[in-house]
């Protein structure tokens, strides 16, 4: 994936470093490979939040200092605010041509645990959206959980640490897709839906609103190759390695052995696949209606 000489998004703060408070004594590395995948890409902060509400309430916020930062993250800390304004240049024209106006979300990269207006977080929740401040929340020590913890392949432009660039991006683009969900007001009518729903009702709806932010993610894809012909061969198929391993069905499978579709959140390793080619292939955002389809 070529995203280097683009430009930058000023939306990001970073407070990695000594600008983000450290979970004591909670690692990524002991945490079931399971629950940190389950969690990740746009997982629901009102439910997780209740495994977290014991940790430090005292995260700082002020901007990380640069010079405490290694080299490689601030090389993770430029990708992040180009794919951040590759979103950018991508939806606010789309909302135009709508007749609507594209309100730009925020992105805070943090260490360890941070603080949002959804509540207070930890890195095992994995990258999450906050729809109550508009904000992406992403621990940049996830991309390497992708690779060693999760299988997610890399390509020959990545890190021997990390996945993908495109898998990564793939991940910041999803959570975008919760934000593009929030300023239509798809999320509060899922909200309110599930609250008058019953569990295995509740989780389907989730589980559309998961595959609708893959569908957008790939709704991204689409217009950005357009725009900056960014994507390599084998691109592509990292992104799909990373849709197949954050299916439901696979990582039930590989934590329990038995697969359970009533307890599915965010969709099968088949279904994230599809509905991401379906946005990356059409580029429209109207084919990405979840709701309204057979899943």
């Amino acid at each position: 994936m070529l995203w280097k000489g683009r430009r930058e998004s000023d939306n990001v703060e970073d407070r990695r470093g000594g600008g983000g408070a450290k979970a004591g004594g909670i690692s990524i590395v002991g945490l079931v490979v399971a629950f940190v995948a389950w969690k990740f890409f746009g997982a629901d902060p009102q439910q997780t939040y209740q495994a977290t509400k014991q940790l430090t309430n005292q995260t700082q916020s002020q901007q990380a200092d640069p010079t405490a930062l290694t080299a490689e993250q601030k090389e993770d800390g430029a990708f992040v605010r180009t794919v951040l304004a590759d979103t950018e240049d991508t939806w606010i024209p789309i909302f135009q041509q709508n007749s609507m106006q594209y309100k730009q979300p925020k992105l805070v990269m943090f260490s360890g645990v941070v603080n949002s207006g959804c509540g207070s977080a930890e890195s095992a929740m994995g990258p999450f959206y906050c729809p109550a401040d508009q904000t992406v929340y992403i621990d940049t020590e996830f991309f390497k959980d992708m690779r060693t913890q999760m299988g997610i392949t890399g390509d020959s432009n990545s890190s021997a640490k990390e996945a993908g660039d495109f898998a990564k991006a793939y991940v910041i683009a999803h959570e975008v897709g919760h934000h593009v969900q929030n300023l239509l007001g798809i999320s509060s009518q899922v909200q309110r839906a599930r609250q008058q729903s019953s569990k295995v009702q509740g989780n389907q709806l989730s589980v559309r609103q998961e595959l609708q932010a893959d569908c957008l993610a790939g709704v991204w894809a689409n217009h950005n190759q357009q725009r900056t012909n960014f994507l390599q061969q084998g691109d592509v198929e990292v992104a799909m390695d990373a849709a197949h391993k954050i299916g439901d069905d696979y990582l039930q499978k590989r934590s329990t052995g038995q697969v359970v579709p009533d307890s599915f959140t965010h969709g099968s390793s088949q279904q994230r696949m599809q509905w991401f080619q379906t946005g990356l292939k059409t580029g429209d955002i109207n084919r990405c209606d979840t709701f309204n389809s057979t899943i």
